[in-house]
């Protein structure tokens, strides 16, 4: 086995370590917080929102630690792409998802907004403690936002996905599988995180490409599996506001909670995250398409067809071709 081919195995088996030591760490402390007789707004507005964000922000944190900072942000822009074109693009290629869900606007405008300003606030070519303390205020104004909307009975789907603890929870069992679901998560998140990190330095490094492309590609399409098996099972049950929803708020979560707290963990200890100028060239401006693209579906009313779907799909092919071209020719 070739030395890219050994540290590209490493990233996959770091994603498939990473996802599932968070979803033990989300299941674990949500069936915790059950027993003890937490509210499931509340629940949902804390563990869930920052457990299923979890995976995201260990691997993020880690890589800017660990002077990576092209894994870190790629991750970010990555995943946010991949959310839109490929995470509801593909469902689409199947069946029509409708975007006039109650709460989808709002959603539609707050996830652009934050891509923007999460360009505008790296237009120094850094991510610092400053900026992630403004990125972490926007992910507690955004919580606020949604426990105001539960508050009066909003249909958000968003709000929906958050709260849903009793199927989150499912299957722990008592205090001993309790135990035993941190205790996985705990231990499973650093090691996936140090895998990810570890093999995709290496692997760009055998490449010849910047970090950032490892981060923009893998990582962030790997960190994107479980919205995409959301999505798919959604669509095909007809419940398309469900696969909208879920997409928005990973994107919100992405930007404000991953992205804040990767500012302030690396400001506090270093002088912050270098943003790779290369950001600049592609990665940044398709972010912002996507996002702009998701929101005019949303306040046309029209639905994502299969041929929007196909369009979708092929632009993130493309996006990664162009990303190959770029950077390997």
């Amino acid at each position: 086995m070739t030395e890219p081919l050994i540290d590209l195995v490493m990233v996959i088996a770091g994603i498939v370590v990473l996802l599932f030591g968070g979803d033990f760490l989300v299941r674990g402390a949500v069936a915790l917080a059950r027993k003890g007789g937490i509210p499931p707004l509340l629940v949902g507005l804390t563990i869930v929102a920052f457990g299923t964000s979890a995976p995201e922000m260990v691997v993020s944190v880690a890589a800017a630690m660990s002077g990576a900072p092209g894994l870190a942000v790629g991750n970010i822009v990555g995943s946010n792409i991949a959310n839109v074109l490929l995470v509801l693009g593909l469902p689409a290629l199947m069946i029509p998802m409708a975007t006039t869900a109650p709460g989808v606007r709002r959603n539609a405008v707050i996830a652009f907004a934050a891509s923007v300003l999460f360009v505008a606030l790296t237009w120094d070519r850094m991510l610092d403690l400053r900026d992630g303390v403004i990125l972490a205020v926007g992910i507690g104004v955004y919580l606020l936002y949604l426990a105001i909307a539960a508050s009066r009975a909003q249909d958000d789907p968003v709000i929906q996905e958050l709260t849903d603890v009793d199927s989150v929870g499912a299957g722990v069992g008592g205090r001993a599988g309790i135990a035993v679901s941190l205790l996985i998560g705990v231990v499973a998140l650093p090691i996936g995180a140090h895998l990810i990190v570890t093999g995709g330095a290496d692997l760009a490094d055998r490449l010849g490409v910047p970090e950032s492309v490892i981060g923009l590609t893998v990582l962030a399409l790997g960190t994107s599996l479980p919205e995409l098996s959301t999505s798919m099972v959604a669509a095909f049950r007809r419940h398309a506001e469900v696969a909208i929803g879920n997409v928005l708020g990973s994107n919100v979560f992405n930007v404000f909670a991953v992205g804040g707290i990767t500012g302030v963990a690396a400001g506090m200890t270093q002088n912050g995250v270098a943003i790779d100028p290369e950001f600049f060239r592609v990665d940044y401006w398709v972010m912002l398409a996507a996002g702009a693209a998701i929101a005019a579906f949303v306040f046309l009313g029209r639905p994502i067809s299969r041929g929007a779907g196909a369009v979708l799909f092929l632009g993130y092919c493309g996006y990664i071709g162009a990303l190959a071209w770029i950077n390997l020719s």
